[in-house]
């Protein structure tokens, strides 16, 4: 046999394979290639928005066409204020029981009424209560669960953390500036329903109405702070700001030097998107901000807050489409929710639409301790699970980050970061070493979803202390371990 035709098994193998490899150019062979079979047309129904005159099954609204329902005016002059009002308005469309059930919830709810047509309509009427959107806006007291022993009205310190009325600042470069104390709806689970909104019958709240006064103080306060280089802008809703106050902030605060970043903050794109496409003047006032502190090399964005994919139509992709052509750059933060989002389905469909019309999904929160809404919350595994499971299904910059807020004033931290997490007791333990050093924080899962041990502990009012007392133990001999 000739050196020709000698070889061993290996070079025989892979003379084989490359025989099977096509060529691509003289010379040159190309690896086999993995090739991804056709995509099921489910994975791709974050881009399919709700357009039509969808709201016309609404038969409060049948009448009504498109250039009406599509403009603010008449979005904000229809916003509903009164639960006898919004409740006659579903009379004929949602069962007798479930509006009696409706009524009763509205009376003993933290937050007072005000939903517009727009968020309305996009409840699926045929099944109220399983709906996300009306779980989120419209109480029912079949299903109002006891608040937390350890909830308090404040949850997250704010007020401890104001040095003037309605200015938080409790990171080191960072203050909360709370404009106003309205928004163009209320959210059964604002974590400032302390102040958002009219007073309740069981709620007295603060006061922090768009002062001249109170401003001048929250400027001078700013401008006094050489370390405050980031102001987001809250309230209430930065939405319900005229266009001239708009403007007036953002030229208050960009004329203090040492402000780098501005965040206008308002849940408006998901409930009356309309504005951005009928309210010109409040779109140039903010679109005037972004592109003075551009010039000044300062960063203004808008933070908004979707936490379902239904909310999201093709109104708000024209809407928030206004917005990017023109240059404003938009990030989501969303509110963790039993029974709205708390599925590896919703929270990835979710992100998927907020990137398909160009918004960033930025936080997901572990739903605050706030009163009246016990059965909204659910536990820290649970963010967990859904934070492996979301990260990965989109690109790292339109993955969202899943944080708790410590209650007291311990700030965002992200929700696998404890120190320690007691899965029978429900009590995760936080720490805050540059925002509160020394300070341990504790969240608080839902009692109803613990297991029948830990149930069975906070019945009785002298564990809760016990409870409180072995997770910190615990989390202090961690962090010196």
């Amino acid at each position: 046999m000739s050196a020709a035709t000698r070889r061993t098994s290996g070079e025989l193998e892979m003379m084989v394979m490359t025989e099977r490899l096509p060529v691509v150019n003289e010379g040159s062979i190309e690896a086999p290639r993995k090739v991804r079979p056709p995509v099921e047309p489910s994975t791709l129904a974050h881009r399919d928005l709700r357009d039509g005159e969808w709201w016309q099954a609404v038969p409060a609204f049948a009448g009504v066409d498109a250039a009406t329902f599509h403009d603010h005016r008449w979005q904000m002059k229809n916003t509903i204020t009164k639960a006898s009002d919004l409740l006659e308005k579903l009379s004929g469309l949602a069962s007798e029981a479930f509006l009696a059930d409706a009524a009763e919830g509205f009376r003993i709810a933290p937050m007072a009424v005000r939903v517009s047509p727009y968020l309305l309509s996009l409840v699926d009427w045929k099944n109220p209560y399983e709906d996300p959107i009306r779980r989120q806006f419209l109480p029912t007291a079949s299903s109002r669960l006891p608040d937390h022993p350890k909830l308090t009205f404040d949850s997250l310190g704010e007020q401890s953390d104001a040095p003037v009325p309605g200015l938080t600042h409790r990171y080191p470069d960072k203050a909360l500036f709370l404009a106003l104390d309205t928004c163009p709806v209320y959210c059964r689970f604002c974590t400032r329903s302390y102040a958002v909104g009219p007073d309740q019958e069981m709620v007295e709240k603060v006061s922090l109405k768009a002062s001249p006064k109170r401003w001048e103080e929250m400027f001078a306060y700013v401008a006094s702070r050489p370390e405050l280089e980031d102001i987001v802008i809250s309230g209430g809703d930065a939405w319900n700001l005229r266009a001239a106050q708009i403007r007036e902030l953002g030229d208050r605060l960009l004329s203090i030097d040492h402000v780098r970043r501005m965040r206008f903050a308002s849940k408006g794109p998901a409930v009356l998107p309309q504005k951005l496409l009928t309210d010109d003047e409040w779109v140039e006032a903010l679109v005037g901000v972004v592109d003075r502190g551009r010039a000044l090399g300062k960063d203004v964005m808008l933070h908004t807050h979707f936490n379902h994919a239904n909310e999201i139509t093709e109104v708000t992709r024209r809407g928030l489409g206004r917005l990017f052509q023109a240059g404003v750059f938009v990030r989501n933060q969303t509110v963790l929710q039993r029974g709205v989002n708390d599925t590896e389905e919703a929270q990835t469909l979710l992100a998927r639409r907020l990137a398909w019309i160009n918004v960033h999904p930025y936080y997901v929160y572990q739903h605050d301790m706030v009163k009246g809404t016990e059965e909204l919350r659910t536990t820290v595994a649970t963010a967990e699970r859904l934070e492996k499971w979301v990260r990965g299904a989109a690109a790292g910059f339109n993955t969202p980050t899943f944080v708790v807020d410590a209650p007291g004033g311990g700030g965002k931290r992200t929700v696998h970061s404890y120190e320690y997490y007691d899965h029978l007791t429900g009590i995760s333990v936080y720490s805050a070493p540059s925002v509160k050093p020394g300070q341990l924080f504790l969240y608080f899962d839902p009692i109803d979803l613990l297991p029948e041990e830990g149930r069975a502990r906070w019945a009785v009012e002298a564990e809760h202390g016990k409870m409180i007392d072995e997770a910190l133990e615990v989390a202090r001999e961690v962090m010196v371990s």
